[in-house]
């Protein structure tokens, strides 16, 4: 029989790797600035580890709920902003921006559910639960209301906390994906470029072969995603590619959870599908890199809302926060002034 993890001591800082005090090369100062922290959302969830791909229903398993504890980098001084990665990466993403934005914001840069150092649960991996789960953590901080900027996955997110929480939300970047249910859906017999692109959407969803191909096998996995959605193969450092490789090799909860967001692609456009009957009212900014996105982003989120800016980075491709730090600072600065100089809302 499998056993529940012990609830974390909220009171103890993270410590070790994928915390602050436990990765590589980041800006000076940063630890001064930023602490690693869990925080308790008060949204239960199911902890229990399936021992092996294929063992859901395996007799014996009882499921054990408590408290989602994520993992969360604060720091900084200002009304509250809200940084979410994408697949597969953890809150690591966003280092070389934090220091600059925590002039003006309190920054929040979050591991979501089945990320990094956050807690992994059985299921919750559509954007409508990954939404709520950011509306309670921010809640916990004190945040009822912020602005936020999502990147792949983070982005998915960041749709549906703007649909589904429209008054917890002043204003909405998103970086470098298409969403499921608003984007159309690619053709199966694309050419060779699309698929390179895209084939890894088929077999993240796969129920169980994909965590046995790729068990032990991580860094090649991974890095070649790096490698091939960057606008160079270099484009992302080895350090960085290892500390995302590392927190995805770290257990077997790990590796399934980075597929779950996939596997629960059918509820998530379901929801979009929803959503995207009622427009966005917000100010919404997009991100995208010449040398991968493109027009897409931009595209993707006028099918859904009313005022939205588009920006694409040239020699740039799917990560703008580490190929072009400086230029999505400046679009992020530029487009978070109004919010910053607005007087506070309850």
């Amino acid at each position: 029989m499998n056993h529940p993890s012990p609830a974390r001591p909220l009171t103890t800082p993270p410590v070790g790797p994928g915390s602050v005090s436990g990765v590589p090369d980041l800006p000076p100062g940063f630890a001064e600035t930023f602490t690693s922290r869990y925080l308790d959302t008060g949204r239960e969830v199911d902890t229990t580890p399936y021992p092996d791909p294929g063992a859901a229903s395996a007799p014996g398993r009882e499921p054990h709920p408590r408290a989602l504890h994520l993992h969360a980098v604060t720091g900084g001084e200002g009304p509250p902003l809200l940084l979410l990665a994408g697949w597969p990466q953890t809150w690591y993403a966003w280092r070389l921006l934090m220091p600059a934005l925590a002039r003006h914001h309190q920054v929040v840069a979050v591991d979501p559910r089945g990320v990094g150092l956050s807690d992994k649960p059985v299921d919750g991996y559509d954007t409508g639960t990954l939404a709520a789960d950011m509306v309670a953590l921010m809640a916990a901080l004190g945040h009822e209301r912020f602005a936020m900027v999502g990147h792949d996955i983070g982005m998915w997110t960041g749709y549906a906390l703007a649909a589904d929480h429209p008054d917890r939300l002043d204003r909405l970047v998103v970086a470098e994906a298409a969403i499921p249910g608003l984007s159309p859906s690619p053709p199966l017999f694309g050419n060779r470029e699309l698929n390179d692109r895209l084939w890894h959407f088929g077999f993240n969803r796969l129920a169980e072969l994909n965590e046995v191909l790729v068990r032990g096998r991580e860094h090649a996995f991974f890095s070649h995603q790096f490698a091939t959605k960057a606008a160079t193969p270099t484009a992302l450092p080895p350090h960085a590619v290892q500390v995302y490789v590392d927190a995805l090799a770290a257990s077997p909860e790990a590796l399934r959870s980075s597929f779950a967001f996939y596997r629960a692609l059918g509820t998530t456009t379901e929801q979009n599908t929803r959503r995207k009957e009622h427009r966005l009212t917000l100010p919404v900014l997009t991100i995208a890199g010449a040398d991968c996105s493109g027009e897409l982003v931009g595209d993707t989120m006028r099918r859904a809302a009313d005022h939205v800016e588009s920006l694409i980075l040239p020699n740039c491709g799917h990560y703008p926060a580490e190929e072009a730090p400086q230029a999505t600072l400046t679009a992020l600065t530029t487009f978070l002034t109004p919010y910053r100089e607005r007087p506070a809302r309850p």
